[in-house]
């Protein structure tokens, strides 16, 4: 069965529909506090927040920006799933930063970038045609490449080396939609 453009377009829906959704999900109803419910995106699937699962958070805490090492231990490299890591690792929040770390180019050692694309079905099909570079293959060594996420929208990361085959095979693509502010503290 091949890939349809009616099956394109109902992936690119559920994928938008989905994003959506997790932006929106912990946002206050009218009249009520952002914690009414004590579920959704930020009360539950993340973890214990200050000693119990569901907490209210009348105290209007946050926590400062943190930083993110994308792929922990295993940096950014070809073969590694992202996408989990990415789901494992959330929620993230506006000014918080994500930092590549990758080897330069040698004998031994692949070359890696970071691209950024502009929408869902560049992401999914790994189409770099109209994305931006913003690490170059040398960048990514050292202390490494870092990126704030300054924005509430999704952001669509691949390595664009070899026309996109990390991205394509490799697994070397995730997206991240940061939320506008952490609601526990």
């Amino acid at each position: 069965m091949g890939f349809t453009s009616a099956r394109g377009v109902l992936t690119l829906l559920v994928l938008t529909a989905s994003m959506l959704a997790v932006g929106l999900a912990s946002r206050p109803i009218a009249g009520r506090p952002a914690n009414y419910w004590n579920f959704g995106f930020n009360h539950s699937f993340w973890g214990p927040r200050n000693g119990h699962l569901f907490h209210p958070n009348n105290d209007n805490t946050t926590r400062p920006p943190k930083k993110f090492i994308v792929g922990g231990s295993e940096h950014w490299r070809y073969g590694f799933n992202y996408t989990d890591w990415a789901l494992n690792n959330g929620p993230f929040y506006v000014n918080d930063t994500l930092v590549f770390k990758y080897d330069p180019p040698s004998k031994t050692t692949f070359p890696h970038s970071v691209y950024l694309l502009p929408n869902p079905w560049s992401f999914l099909t790994c189409d770099l045609s109209k994305a931006e570079q913003v690490a170059t293959v040398a960048q990514g060594s050292g202390e490494g490449f870092e990126f704030v996420l300054k924005n509430w929208w999704p952001y669509y990361f691949a390595c664009g080396e070899h026309n996109g085959l990390h991205c394509k095979e490799g697994m070397m693509k995730f997206f991240v939609m940061p939320l506008l502010g952490p609601y526990h503290g």
